[in-house]
Formats: structure tokens, sequence, C-alpha cells
């Protein structure tokens, strides 16, 4: 599973944090918020857990701010009034329900933006939680995309879809190469490649070729990254379909080579190993059909877990 770098704080905690601190009490927070009094407490202690300090001394009638907690409430209450003051406030319609699906940039960017349309209809609003880090399914987060091996303790994970994973480059780079789509011909060029570089090692290893990353190659830590460099022919990528299908079919990258392999990893849907609510199930059951997979599949993963 992959992390993020926590450069800033969850803003699921700073909406807790400041609906506690202007209230004075987790309970009145939860109240307001709709959530319970635990999910406040989580929510708080998470973030108490980021910066390193304790915001709240814990009283008998509720809850008041420490001395850091009161310098950090004016930091906050400015945030989320930036925010809040939007011209375009992503606030769901009143007659949707709201579920929360944690993904990475690049799933939202390349595969679940073109399909969110047909993932909402008029019944559901998806509040997305663009990370890296391991998505809490116990803090609000109702499903979650994740790349992986799987399967994971504690969640009920099924893959998405199996990639196909061949050389792509922009048509002008394609063009240097002159037909030869050999790996030490490839390897003329600079290799992109996202926060893991196994799926350019296995491919390579195929002609016996030990890669290991030089001064030319580049990193990015997500693979839109990897997609956007790649037709700006900054170098050769790794095509991963289905998250690569809509710069191929546009023309705007070209495979360099027919030789393909299963790549290493996959992406996941995952949910908790316990109940889901009824829009949770349905969002959930339209992924899977986006991606492909068959009713019986389906049913497998939505249906509620079995009793000890």
């Amino acid at each position: 599973m992959v992390h993020s770098s926590q450069s800033l704080p969850p803003l699921d905690t700073l909406e807790a944090f400041s609906r506690a601190a202007r209230l004075g009490s987790f309970s009145a927070a939860a109240e307001e918020a709709g959530i319970t009094h635990g999910a406040v407490s989580r929510q708080i202690s998470r973030l108490e857990r980021w910066l390193g300090v304790r915001l709240f001394a814990r009283q008998a009638r509720g809850v008041a701010l420490t001395p850091e907690g009161i310098r950090f409430f004016a930091r906050a209450e400015e945030a989320l009034a930036l925010l809040s003051g939007a011209d375009e406030r992503w606030i769901p319609r009143r007659h949707k329900t709201t579920v929360r699906l944690s993904l990475t940039p690049s799933v939202a960017s390349l595969w679940l933006f073109p399909r969110l349309g047909k993932l909402e209809l008029d019944d559901i609003h998806i509040e997305l939680f663009l990370e890296h880090r391991l998505a809490d399914l116990g803090e609000g987060t109702d499903l979650a995309i994740r790349c992986g091996r799987g399967p994971w303790a504690g969640v009920r994970a099924t893959p998405l879809w199996q990639e196909k994973s061949f050389p792509v480059a922009a048509p002008s780079l394609a063009g240097q190469l002159a037909g030869n789509c050999d790996a030490r011909s490839l390897l003329k060029m600079p290799i992109l490649h996202d926060s893991t570089i196994e799926g350019w090692r296995r491919w390579l290893a195929a002609e016996d070729i030990d890669y290991l990353p030089r001064g030319q190659d580049r990193r990015f830590e997500d693979y839109n990254l990897v997609i956007d460099a790649c037709v700006q022919g900054v170098g050769i990528a790794l095509a991963r379909p289905p998250l690569s299908d809509a710069a191929i079919a546009s023309g705007r990258l070209v495979a360099v080579s027919e030789r393909a392999l299963d790549y290493h990893v996959s992406f996941h849907l995952v949910r908790a190993d316990g109940p889901l609510s009824g829009p949770a199930t349905e969002l959930a059951r339209r992924l899977l059909q986006e991606a492909g997979h068959a009713e019986a599949a389906i049913a497998a993963f939505i249906a509620p877990a079995r009793r000890a």
C-alpha cells in the first residue's frame, strides 16, 4: 500500500477540531456534524498526533483549549473560512446521499473523473478524499481505492482490474527509435516511473537486463504525472491500462513494444469488513461494474459480513 507525505493535516480533523473548540464539547460537535462522539474524539486525536501537541484539556463538563490549541484554532478558522468562501462550493444537493471515497490522485484524474456522472447519477454525491496514506475506514470513509498486492487484514478488498503493461512514448520520441523496440534500444531514452521501479525491472529482466535507475531517469509520486511527462516527450513509460487508455486512444502516446506483462500490483476496491450503508453498497456496485466485473463477483464483494 502507498503512503503519503504528511505535509498538511487531514481536512476532516480540522472541521472536527473547529467545531469542538467553538462549542467547548465533543458531544456538541458530534451532534452538529451528525456523527458520533467517538468519531470526533478519534479525529481530534489524529490531529493532535499529527501536530505533536495537545489541543484540548479534557474537563468534567466538556473540553477547553490548551494554549497551543488557542493558537492553532485561529489558524484553523482562517483556513476553513478560505475554503468555505470559495466561489464554487462543493456542496452536495439536498436530495443526494453522500458516500465518502478515498483514492489516489492518479486514479481520480485518469479513471474516475471521466465516469463521475455515471457513478453519481441523481441519488449519490461522492465526497472524494485524494490521498496516498492508508485509508482509515473507521474514520468516516466508506470505500477506498488503493494499489497493492492484497489481501489485507481487517478489510475486504477485490482487484478492480488486471493491468497488462507495455512501453509507450510520445509519437515524437517513438520516431527517434526508428522501430527498434528491444530493451537496450529503449534504455537509450530516459525511463519514467512512479514510486516503484519494479514494473520496469520485471519488463527489462525478460531480456536479461538488471535495471537500476540512472541519472537521466525520472521518478514521480503519482502515475498521472508519469503520463503527463511521457506525453510531453520527457521519456518512455510503462502503460498501465486502463489508466493510460485515454492518452493512447487520443494518439498522445503510442506503444513502442508489443511485449506486455502482468503488472506486479493491482488497484483494489477496499471496504471495511463490516456492514456497508445502502448508498455505499450501491456505489461499490457501480465502481465494480465500470471496472468490468461480473455480477457474481460484485455480489460477493458487497455481501454483508458473515457472522462468526
